[in-house]
């Protein structure tokens, strides 16, 4: 248990220095003309105990309970493509905490991971008052580090260039289909990109003028980034069978079928390429003049329309996260003991040094 006797700034040390670590292998693999075949990344974010991790590992068909993610936590998934023959291996990362510990991007997203990266977000339907933030910060971070990280990749792949041995790491944002419905109006995710509303059984217990203005919302969040979208429920074997379909066409690019449901009575399954525009309809705003908005652009105008249905949280997330020394599930006797004794010696000279801090001021 390393991690409760490290102080918060080695921790970020550490951290950096893997990440550096992972780019100068990038860098070495390229110059050799490494290629990881069969490997993919994908990287879990999304809304505060919104049941990211309980959709893992029904994914990966793990039968154990469900833990609260205390940061950035890493595991990996295989798959057998054939008798003899090598097995494909997804490392997945996710990220606890909702928005309050997104710099931790940095860590799965590198120069090496996002020729093979795959994003998944997941948003609470059953909390739409923080669901815009949330999805809104979490896209913007996840983007500006694949930026970062592509920027990287084209660093090293030209001081590599002219090598006998040099290997692209040159990373090419996606590339839509010529056909592609409305491809010159949206600005796609530079990464293939899953939106998973979770906690449906929840979400119908909404309005149903509420729960339209949710769907077609995401429906338009989810084209306008060319992303795929599905609702689904841990409490229901059905839409977790089309989850898993979806998230091991990520992993494992499985094919994921060619279900579609865009009815918002019921649950959405809408892979990237299937909605469009006109389709989806203008933001359900029937009480509000749009003129009034000031929108910017039309994303900011769904934006203002959701918020007016679904105001905002004023609190806003912790940016604390629980201390995990106290966290039961982390219990270590010999180091809590420890941990108390040096507690208590650090409370021990606080006092002595205000004592000495009120003499310093009394003699002068």
């Amino acid at each position: 248990m390393m991690a409760k006797t490290c102080s918060a700034d080695k921790l970020w040390d550490l951290a950096a220095a893997e990440v550096q670590s992972r780019e100068r292998s990038a860098g070495e693999d390229a110059g050799a003309g490494a290629e990881p075949g069969g490997e993919r990344t994908v990287f879990l974010m999304g809304s505060k105990a919104g049941g990211k991790t309980s959709i893992l590992l029904r994914c990966l068909d793990r039968d154990e309970p469900a833990k609260p993610t205390l940061a950035l936590e890493y595991t990996f998934g295989r798959r057998a493509t054939g008798h003899n023959t090598p097995k494909d291996i997804a490392h997945l990362w996710e990220l606890g905490g909702g928005t309050s510990l997104s710099d931790l991007v940095q860590i799965p997203i590198t120069a090496a991971s996002i020729r093979s990266l795959s994003v998944v977000l997941v948003l609470d339907l059953s909390a739409p008052a923080a669901l815009w933030a949330t999805m809104e910060t979490l896209l913007q971070v996840a983007q500006a580090r694949v930026e970062q990280a592509a920027s990287q990749a084209r660093l090293v792949n030209k001081s590599r260039a002219g090598s006998k041995h040099s290997a692209s790491l040159a990373f090419a944002a996606r590339v839509l289909p010529k056909d592609f419905p409305d491809r010159e109006l949206i600005s796609p995710f530079p990464v293939p990109l899953l939106i998973i509303g979770s906690k449906y059984d929840l979400f119908q217990e909404l309005a149903s003028d509420k729960r339209k203005v949710v769907c077609k919302t995401l429906r338009f969040v989810a084209h306008y980034h060319a992303a795929s979208l599905i609702f689904s429920s841990i409490k229901s074997e059905s839409l977790m069978s089309k989850t898993k379909s979806f998230f091991s066409h990520l992993a494992f690019n499985v094919d994921t079928g060619r279900t579609l449901s865009c009815d918002s009575s019921k649950p959405l399954l809408i892979p990237a390429g299937s909605d469009s525009l006109s389709q989806i309809g203008s933001p359900p705003a029937t009480d509000v003049d749009m003129t009034s908005l000031h929108a910017k652009n039309p994303k900011d105008l769904w934006k203002k329309v959701f918020e007016r249905v679904f105001p905002p949280e004023n609190t806003g997330e912790k940016k604390e996260v629980k201390d995990p020394a106290k966290d039961p599930q982390y219990t270590e006797l010999q180091i809590d003991a420890m941990r108390a004794q040096k507690d208590q010696e650090l409370e021990d000279y606080k006092k002595e040094a205000a004592k000495s801090w009120k003499g310093l001021q009394l003699d002068t």
